[in-house]
C-alpha cells in the first residue's frame, strides 16, 4: 500500500527543471504529470501523463534561429502533440524594434496564438484565406518581417522536431506540404529521448529568402512607397527653392502646415513609419555583428525614410527630419500652433537655463547606448522614454505610458516642441553625423541680434541666440526666420529700406 502511495505521488509531481522554467507547459498539456529535460538533437523535452508520451515542448531558438528585423531570432516556446498539432505557444524573448514603435505586445501575442491547434503538416498561409490542406493566419499590418520570421520559426522548428521524433499526420484528408520524416516509429511509452542520427534525420530549418522577401514586400506596398517618395521629392524641392517659397508667406504657410498634417496622419498614423532611437541602436549592433541590407529593407517606408534622412543630414543637417518628417514632432507643433491662434500665453525658459537643458537629450543618448552594449533588449526597454510607440498605437497602452505622452503634449501647448528640444535621444543621435553638413542656406544679416531680436523671438525652438547666431545643431529648419528675413514688413532692416523707398517715391511724386 505504501509503495502504491509513493508511486502515485511521484507520478503526480511535475518535473522540476523544465516545468519550473516554463510553467506555461501546463497550459500546453493540461493532463501532464511529468516533463523531461530539454535535450537531444534537436533539443526537445518529452511530456508524459502517467508514463504515456503526450508530445514535446521545445524552444525555437535552439532549432530554427532565424534572424528577424532586429538581426536576432524570435524565441518561442512551442508544444507539439503526437498528432502533429501545436498545443500552445509562448514568446520567450524578442528584440524586434518595430514592436517598440508600431505594434503592441498584445498584437504579437494574438498573432502567435493563432498557431495553437495548427496541424504542422498543413500549408500555413499568412495573410491568406484558408484553403483545403492549408491554414490561414491573419497577419499584422506594419510588421511584415516579424510575421514572416515568426511563421518560419514556428513551422520549421515544429517540423524538425516531428521529423526527428517520428510524429506523423493523424488524419488522411488534406494535402500536406513536403516534410522529411525519419524512419523511427512514434514513441508510445516513457523513455529517454533517442540520440539523433544525422544520416537518418535531415532537419527542416530553412530561413526565409530575404533577397526575394524584401522585393515581394516592396511590390505589395507600392502605393504607400509611391506616396512617400513623392512627398520626399516635394520636401526636397521646398528645401532647394526655399528662398523663392519663403518670399511668398501664404504659399509657404499652406505648404508647411499641409506637410505637417501629412507627416502626422500618413507617415505616423497610417504608415507607422516613426523613426526611433531603437533603429539607431539596432543598426549599430547589426553593423558590428551581422549586417545585411536585406534585413533593413524589409520595412520599405522606414528604410526609405532613413535613406532620405542620411541624405539630408549631409546636406542640410538634423533639422529636416526633426522639423518636417517626425510625426510626434509635427503633432507637438500643430498643437502649439492651434494654442497660439487662441492666444494661449507661451512659457519659455530663460536663455541660460534653456541652453543647459539641451544637454539632457545627449545624456539620454549616451545612457541608452551604454546600456545597449550590455543588453540591447534592456536598452529597448529604457527607450520607452520616447513617446512614439504610445502615440503610434493611438494611446492603446497601460495608463502610465498614456499619461506620459499626454503630459508631453500638454506641455507643448505652452512650450513649443518641449520633448524635441530637451529629451529626444534620436535628435541627439542625428546631430552627431550632421556636423559636416554641406549647405548653410539659412540667411542672416549683420543687424541680426545687434540689435534686432525679431527672429530670435519667433524661433519655435529657441535656436537663435540673443547675439543673432543660429545654433545649427538645434535648428529644426522650419524656415520661419527666413520668411521674416525676406519680409519687408517684419524684418527691421528691410522695413527701413522700404520706408526710405516709399518716402523717395512720395517726394518724387510731389515734385512732379
Amino acid at each position: 500500500m505504501v509503495g502504491i502511495f509513493l508511486l502515485t505521488v511521484s507520478a503526480g509531481v511535475f518535473a522540476g527543471g523544465t516545468l519550473e522554467t516554463y510553467p506555461e507547459i501546463k497550459n500546453f498539456f493540461p493532463a501532464l504529470t511529468r516533463v523531461g529535460d530539454i535535450a537531444g538533437e534537436p533539443p526537445a523535452a518529452p511530456v508524459y501523463q502517467q508514463g504515456k508520451l503526450l508530445g514535446y515542448v521545445f524552444s525555437t531558438q535552439a532549432i530554427a534561429p532565424i534572424p528577424a528585423y532586429s538581426g536576432k531570432p524570435i524565441n518561442i516556446l512551442v508544444g507539439l502533440n503526437l498528432s502533429g498539432q501545436i498545443t500552445g505557444l509562448k514568446i520567450i524573448e524578442h528584440h524586434e524594434p518595430i514592436l517598440l514603435v508600431g505594434v503592441s505586445e498584445k498584437q504579437l501575442k494574438e498573432y502567435i496564438d493563432q498557431y495553437q491547434g495548427v496541424d504542422i503538416f498543413d500549408r500555413v498561409r499568412v495573410g491568406a484565406e484558408k484553403k483545403a490542406g492549408s491554414v490561414g493566419i491573419d497577419t499584422i499590418s506594419g510588421a511584415t518581417i516579424t510575421v514572416m520570421v515568426s511563421n518560419a520559426t514556428i513551422v520549421n522548428s515544429a517540423r524538425t522536431v516531428a521529423a526527428r521524433y517520428g510524429i506523423t499526420r493523424s488524419r488522411k484528408s488534406g494535402k500536406s506540404s513536403p516534410v522529411i520524416l525519419t524512419r523511427q516509429a512514434p514513441v508510445a511509452a516513457e523513455k529517454e529521448l533517442p540520440a539523433n542520427n544525422p544520416a537518418e534525420t535531415p532537419l527542416v530549418s530553412e530561413a526565409p529568402d530575404l533577397e526575394r522577401a524584401w522585393v515581394t514586400i516592396w511590390e505589395g506596398r507600392a502605393i504607400e512607397i509611391g506616396i512617400l517618395v513623392f512627398a520626399l521629392f516635394l520636401l526636397t524641392a521646398i528645401l532647394l527653392f526655399q528662398d523663392w517659397i519663403v518670399r511668398r508667406p501664404t504659399l509657404y504657410e499652406y505648404l508647411r502646415n499641409g506637410y505637417l498634417l501629412f507627416t502626422v496622419f500618413f507617415i505616423g498614423g497610417y504608415a507607422l513609419a516613426q523613426l526611433s532611437i531603437v533603429n539607431v541602436l539596432t543598426f549599430v549592433h547589426a553593423f558590428v555583428h551581422d549586417f545585411r541590407w536585406e534585413t533593413f529593407a524589409l520595412d520599405p517606408l522606414i528604410f526609405i525614410l532613413w535613406v532620405f534622412v542620411a541624405f539630408t543630414l549631409l546636406l542640410w543637417g538634423r533639422g529636416v527630419y526633426c522639423g518636417w518628417l517626425c510625426p510626434f514632432g509635427a503633432m507637438q507643433e500643430l498643437i502649439n500652433m492651434v494654442a497660439r491662434r487662441f492666444k494661449v500665453k507661451q512659457w519659455e525658459f530663460p536663455t541660460m537655463v534653456h541652453e543647459r537643458l539641451w544637454a539632457i537629450k545627449y545624456v539620454v543618448l549616451i545612457a541608452l547606448f551604454g546600456i545597449s552594449l550590455q543588453s540591447l533588449s534592456l536598452a529597448e526597454y529604457y527607450a520607452e522614454i520616447e513617446p512614439f510607440k504610445t502615440t503610434i498605437l493611438r494611446f492603446d497602452r497601460a495608463w502610465p505610458f498614456v499619461l506620459y505622452v499626454v503630459v508631453l503634449l500638454m506641455i507643448s501647448i505652452v512650450n513649443r516642441k518641449f520633448y524635441c528640444k530637451y529629451i529626444c535621444p534620436l535628435a541627439a543621435a542625428l546631430i552627431i553625423p550632421a556636423q559636416n553638413r554641406v549647405f548653410d542656406w539659412v540667411r542672416r544679416r549683420n543687424e541680426c541680434g545687434k540689435p534686432c531680436q525679431v527672429c530670435a523671438d519667433l524661433c519655435e525652438v529657441q535656436a537663435i541666440a540673443p547675439t543673432g547666431e543660429i545654433n545649427k545643431n538645434e535648428c529644426h529648419y522650419c524656415l520661419d526666420c527666413q520668411v521674416t528675413y525676406w519680409n519687408e514688413y517684419k524684418c527691421p532692416p528691410l522695413v527701413q529700406e522700404r520706408k526710405k523707398r516709399e518716402r523717395h517715391i512720395a517726394v518724387h511724386s510731389l515734385s512732379n
